[in-house]
């Protein structure tokens, strides 16, 4: 029995969303919580009734999102250039908005580690121009970051890539896996996926795992085996949809969806439902893995 593609909302009229990403699924409320970056806002869909509604106005212009041990949500915001997190008492605390005194680029998405350290992404997207923050000159390189269970940041990888983008771990948290976007800055710079080794608190022994050309990569996860799902578009017709890889990199299969996937997460009872971002659309399907934790 094959599993069919959902299209589970697409917004109309004056709730049109603009571009959707960053999904994080949120297992005790039920929901889905994911952004509406140019829109400047974060929404919820609800399993029970497919209902989508406003989590959040005045987002930050966040991109992606991850939970803690804890259950908090973890927001990567553009425009303020922080990371932040929703407290259970419904206040919000900024974990980083610099390094070494410099302001950074524009968080864009993140991975929380078995030890509890929150691992995010800083390609600086957000101060490119209005549509996903405002312009603003970058002043720090972009780069992995981590911030430890006890609040220090220090800088996790810094090369190879242009452009740190999605990023995600394996399920043994031996290695993890960040795509680089440098590609839209231009045909001569990257769009592939780098994997690296996990040692000490930082990104080691960095290696091409997959190219995304044509097209360029975006999110990425794990499910519980090991195979790598990357969202994948920007390169025609057929190349929008996910990748999944094996975990020796080699491509097992593509799922096809109507709209550029910007990014993804497993979600629900089982974790075996795969939400997808489109360009305009929230997007599901049941698939024969389970995400890994």
């Amino acid at each position: 029995m094959e599993a069919t593609l959902e299209r589970l909302w697409a917004g109309t009229g004056n709730n049109r969303a603009a571009w959707l990403e960053g999904p994080v699924w949120m297992g005790d409320w039920g929901a889905l919580v994911f952004s509406d970056i140019p829109n400047n806002r974060t929404l919820r869909w609800l399993a029970d009734t497919g209902e989508v509604s406003v989590f959040q106005t005045e987002s930050g212009y966040a991109n992606g999102h991850a939970r803690d041990h804890e259950g908090r949500l973890i927001s990567f915001e553009q425009d303020p250039r922080r990371v932040r997190r929703l407290e259970h008492d419904g206040t919000w605390t900024v974990l980083m908005n610099s390094y070494d005194g410099k302001t950074l680029n524009g968080p864009n998405d993140g991975a929380v580690h078995e030890d509890g350290s929150i691992w995010f992404t800083d390609p600086g997207y957000g101060i490119l121009g209005p549509f996903e923050g405002h312009k603003a000159e970058a002043e720090l390189p972009n780069r992995v970051y981590r911030i430890d269970a006890a609040g220090k940041a220090t800088i996790a990888a810094e090369r190879p890539m242009r452009r740190p983008n999605g990023i995600c771990f394996s399920p043994d948290f031996k290695r993890c896996y960040v795509v680089d976007t440098g590609i839209s800055d231009g045909l001569d710079y990257p769009g592939n996926l780098i994997v690296f080794d996990v040692a000490d608190g930082r990104l080691r022994n960095a290696k091409e795992f997959t190219d995304f050309t044509p097209g360029s990569g975006d999110g990425v996860r794990c499910d519980a085996a090991g195979n790598v799902w990357c969202s994948w578009g920007w390169g025609g017709d057929e190349t929008t949809g996910v990748r999944v890889h094996a975990p020796d990199g080699d491509m097992v299969a593509i799922l096809h969806a109507p709209e550029i996937v910007s990014n993804l997460c497993f979600g629900g009872p089982k974790r075996n439902r795969l939400f997808m971002t489109g360009s305009a659309s929230l997007y599901a399907i049941y698939v024969n893995a389970i995400g890994a934790a």
